[in-house]
């Protein structure tokens, strides 16, 4: 028996049950999240043997690591120079993966899948995220309401955390009752006309995508969403306004601040934020002023808006980069994912509205009377330089580089793509594929249906991503095929990047 791991769950389990939403968020402003980060980076140090190698390594002495200052001098952590390079076991606290109870996986660039354990303290942590937008959002707490997880289940991450974390919510008390189908969506629209009657709202949760088609599916099948009080969790993609507007029109609902909420997270460290009515208040302002969006971003096109709590997931921004320290089953301090965004001060986001003639405060109080917390903001355009986001699985070049290789395709491209997510007239995902033909080469829709099916071929064998979250009727690429040096997609002397968004 493991009595100290006992202690542990049942103090964090009381702790989550017995501290309201409120008290737990209110925490960073009696508290310095750059003091709490500080200490987490000596409790890391004392039981992590990967992270006391680590540091070694670099020639660190982790007593001279007093001050934030100190702190911001550290090295970044990224999975190729830390996780890959250190055993699961010396990678967790006290050197012992049975300090952990589950594992998630996720997949990377090769295909090859990258563990992640976890235990029940790491969820209870991440199940606030949670909290935050079924009693915010949703007046869950006061409402009969059926959970759907239409997340992938297994062994990834998404649908076994959301069904954890929401499960926890209904220990603590909440009205909530799930069912688990998972990414099969002849399930979900199988159970839910049957279901959904005996409750007072109804919550999907999945990928934006995979949610969109099952709603759309379920409309040509009869099923009238609009009685069923119908609202949205989302997670692993951007999209824009205009496609929450579209989707949520379909459901009946009519509220997106209060109707919908999107998950920043990542399989390395659960949720990192999350949207509230506050920043999806926000981010409808911003859609509508471009000009405003491009002052406050750097682009006028639109990021992932969301709010954090800065004692449990603590960020930084490197070069236009995020950067985050967290609590986990691994902890990971200082680590980097590539996700490029920033973050902007609570206060300071207000003062930038105000100068546009916006208060976003006044607004939601005329909508509904919950969400608003003093909380700092991430925005997230999510890791561009390096694969796409469709339905929740991340495609890297390097998966699409091998179907452009075999036999019958090799000689006729020059190995050059751009890949991109890209919507169709019914904002339906398309995974978008231009392909540089070789010189001399002519080509053809014979071609394209060749590309595109041997590219799905091995997205299918190498991505496990790909092949459990993406329905079978998305997984076929739409392949353009362009010129060699063509001005748009291949100019010649400038450094090619495989991705646009």
């Amino acid at each position: 028996m493991q009595l100290a791991q006992r202690q542990r769950a049942a103090d964090a389990l009381a702790a989550f049950m017995n501290t309201s939403l409120e008290g737990q968020l209110l925490r960073c402003q009696s508290q310095s999240p750059e003091s709490a980060v500080v200490r987490l980076f000596h409790r890391v140090v004392a039981s992590v043997p990967a992270y006391q190698a680590f540091l070694q390594e670099a020639g660190i002495n982790p007593d001279r690591i007093q001050t934030f200052a100190d702190f911001q001098k550290l090295p970044l952590v990224t999975k190729q120079n830390y996780h890959s390079r250190y055993s699961l076991g010396e990678l967790t606290r006290h050197g012992q993966l049975s300090s952990c109870d589950l594992i998630a996986v996720s997949s990377g660039s090769t295909g090859q899948p990258t563990f992640w354990p976890r235990f029940v303290t790491d969820e209870l942590d991440i199940a606030t995220r949670f909290e935050q937008i079924f009693h915010d959002s949703f007046s869950a707490d006061t409402r009969s309401t059926l959970a759907v997880v239409c997340f992938t289940l297994g062994t990834w991450v998404g649908g076994m955390f959301t069904t954890s974390c929401c499960r926890y919510l209904a220990s603590k008390g909440y009205p909530i009752t799930l069912i688990t189908p998972g990414n099969n969506k002849r399930e979900i629209l199988r159970v839910i006309p049957q279901l959904a009657p005996n409750f007072e709202q109804v919550v999907l949760l999945g990928y934006p995508p995979f949610l969109k088609d099952a709603i759309d599916t379920g409309i040509a099948e009869g099923i009238e969403w609009g009685g069923y009080g119908i609202k949205l969790v989302t997670a692993g993609e951007v999209f824009s306004e205009s496609w929450r507007s579209l989707v949520l029109d379909r459901v009946g609902s009519a509220n997106p601040c209060y109707d919908s909420a999107s998950l920043y997270g990542t399989a390395d460290a659960g949720v990192l934020g999350n949207e509230t009515p506050l920043s999806i208040c926000i981010r409808q302002f911003l859609a509508s002023r471009p000009e405003a969006a491009r002052r406050l971003f750097g682009e006028s096109r639109l990021p992932t808006l969301a709010q954090y709590d800065p004692l449990s997931r603590f960020f930084e921004t490197i070069d236009g980069t995020l950067v985050f320290s967290g609590d986990n089953g691994i902890p990971l301090l200082r680590y980097h994912i590539g996700d490029r965004g920033g973050i902007i001060e609570h206060d300071a986001m207000l003062e930038f509205l105000k100068e546009w003639g916006f208060d976003p405060i006044s607004l939601l109080q005329s909508q509904g009377t919950r969400g608003v917390h003093r909380l700092p903001f991430v925005y997230v355009f999510g890791r561009s330089h390096f694969a796409v986001s469709y339905f929740g699985a991340n495609i890297y070049p390097e998966n699409v580089m091998v179907g452009l290789e075999q036999p019958e395709i090799r000689d006729w491209v020059t190995g050059k793509f751009v890949m991109q997510v890209k919507t169709d007239a019914d904002r339906n995902s398309v995974l978008d594929l231009v392909v540089e033909l070789a010189l001399g080469v002519e080509g053809g829709a014979a071609r394209e249906r060749a590309i595109a099916s041997e590219v799905r071929t091995q997205l299918l064998r190498l991505n496990s991503e790909f092949a459990n979250y993406v329905p079978p009727s998305y997984q076929t690429p739409q392949v353009r095929l362009a010129p060699t040096g063509d001005r748009e997609y291949f100019p010649v002397g400038v450094k090619h990047r495989y991705t646009r968004l």
